[in-house]
């Protein structure tokens, strides 16, 4: 069973969210990353996103793109990012956060194929149209390697059903319009897009973008089935001494989401 499946099913069991944070390969470097992934596993994560540097991140933030800009110019590449993550073999499930030009350049099946092989379960692929999502749903599907989209408040209902009926692991839940980073409250319609989603799919859902603090993830969790905190969490790696910050927040949401499920 995919890894991230079994994540899913045993927090339902358990009744409790998924606390997925997002982490910047290669910010400053790679050593960091795998040390950095080895603290948030030991510190409340569920699964840890992946975000995968490229060089034109338009739905990002300020923090996120400048996260990618550093790692870029230290030689940060995809090669290097999955022999760093094989040699890590973290805890939980990895997600990577791919574009698609760079999915599409390794070639499809052959970015699944090394993808799993480094120990990632799955990739969520943020600008990748969904009537064009079909040659890497076959392969992922062949590897049971799992392909999550995004649906985003201005998604029609047409488009968002066909998104979910692509999607494998979890769907990505777009809280809010615009770009990533921390917001100061939690978008007030987010319950009733997520109720309509559920009217779609029994993939559990995870909401991304804005959520920043404790409090905020406790509110998501409150009605979805994950949350992802990505900015917020970037932030910290450019502190002289991030690891330590890291563990501390890292724990501190994912306590937020225990709380909130008591």
């Amino acid at each position: 069973m995919n890894a991230i499946d079994e994540t899913f099913q045993n927090l339902k069991r358990a009744r409790r969210k998924a606390f997925m944070p997002f982490l910047a390969a290669g910010d400053p470097d790679l050593a960091l990353t795998v040390q950095a992934l080895a603290t948030l596993a030991a510190n409340g994560a569920s699964l840890i996103e992946v975000g995968v540097p490229f060089s034109d991140p338009v739905a990002d933030g300020p923090v996120i793109q400048a996260s990618y800009t550093r790692a870029l110019s230290n030689g940060f590449t995809v090669d290097r990012l999955f022999a760093s993550v094989k040699q890590a073999a973290v805890a939980v499930p990895l997600v990577a956060m791919a574009s698609y030009s760079l999915i599409y350049r390794r070639g499809v099946v052959k970015f699944v194929a090394d993808a799993q092989a480094a120990g990632f379960s799955g990739a969520v692929v943020p600008d990748l149209p969904v009537q064009e999502a079909a040659e890497l749903a076959a392969a992922a599907l062949a590897s049971d390697f799992k392909l999550i989209l995004l649906v985003t408040p201005t998604t029609s209902p047409e488009r968002a059903e066909a998104i979910v009926n692509v999607c494998t692991g979890f769907v990505y839940v777009v809280s809010v319009m615009g770009i990533t980073g921390a917001r100061a409250t939690v978008a007030a319609d987010l319950h009733a897009m997520l109720a309509r989603l559920r009217t779609l799919t029994d993939l559990p859902l995870c909401v991304g973008f804005g959520v920043s603090t404790p409090q905020q993830a406790g509110e998501v969790g409150a009605v979805a089935d994950g949350v992802i905190v990505g900015s917020a969490l970037v932030k910290l790696l450019s502190e002289p001494d991030p690891l330590p910050a890291l563990a501390r927040a890292s724990a501190a949401l994912a306590a937020a989401l225990e709380i909130n499920q008591r």
